[in-house]
């Protein structure tokens, strides 16, 4: 078999990028979202929340930023319009959302979402022996996990 130049299988780093690409289109979705509830958000935890969301969408954002880039690291092109991303997103579209609760619920959900997305990449750069996209997963993840804990928290619940 013959490796590219970053030592890796060619075919299973044009599948990961695939699943990059997937990653990358719901995050757009989630960042999106992110940046909608920082807007419309309304209520006693405006103060609170409208800061928190523009803390989590500017996260988003270089999160996307980096898997763009990991995914032309790896020799493919990045999906890069909104056609792309809402034909392959998966993480809930929040429209119009307003009420604190309904807010941090489509954070949780959008999480919940990404993170099944990222463990199966983790798995799948475990299998090609791409350390540097399985490095990625694996800090997103717990970054992730952290403020699902948080916003479960928020809203009264447990994981």
């Amino acid at each position: 078999m013959k490796l590219n130049s970053l030592g890796l299988d060619p075919s299973k780093t044009k599948d990961l990028a695939d699943q990059l690409n997937d990653l990358l289109a719901n995050f757009q979705i989630y960042y999106q979202n992110l940046r909608g509830i920082h807007w419309n958000i309304k209520g006693k935890n405006f103060f609170d929340l409208h800061v928190k969301f523009e803390e989590l969408y500017t996260d988003a954002n270089a999160k996307v930023d980096e898997i763009a880039e990991r995914v032309l690291t790896l020799g493919e092109t990045p999906l890069h319009t909104f056609e792309d991303y809402s034909s392959v997103a998966k993480v809930p579209v929040g429209k119009n959302i307003s009420k604190d609760e309904n807010a941090v619920e489509l954070i949780v959900n959008s999480l919940t979402e990404l993170l099944q997305i990222e463990r199966s990449i983790l798995h799948s750069a475990g299998d090609a022996e791409d350390e540097g996209t399985a490095a990625m997963m694996s800090d997103f993840i717990s970054q992730q996990e952290k403020t699902v804990w948080m916003m479960n928290a928020w809203l009264g619940k447990s994981i």
